[in-house]
């Protein structure tokens, strides 16, 4: 356990941090889940959960959970995914 007031500082922020982060990546996760549980039928379904699948990365972008190559090679699977189960 810190001593120092600014480490006791810093330890809850990073306490925090750690609990809005863990909210953002299971967002992601969750989303990117969705979309892959699709089928077929829930074709009319897609874009709104692409869509959403798109929000929740981009967010994890921005406050640093994943890298900027990994989202957009994430977003490119899913779009593809999606073309892929549309069209049969």
């Amino acid at each position: 356990m810190p001593i120092i007031q600014s480490a006791k500082k810093a330890l809850r922020q990073s306490a925090k941090k750690h609990v809005f982060n863990l909210r953002r990546s299971r967002a992601m996760k969750l989303a990117v889940k969705g979309v892959r549980e699709m089928t077929a039928s829930d074709a009319k379904d897609a874009s709104t959960k692409l869509s959403t699948a798109y929000q929740a990365i981009d967010k994890a972008v921005k406050r640093g959970l994943i890298k900027k190559n990994a989202a957009a090679r994430t977003k490119s699977r899913l779009s593809k995914f999606i073309k892929k189960t549309t069209s049969k």
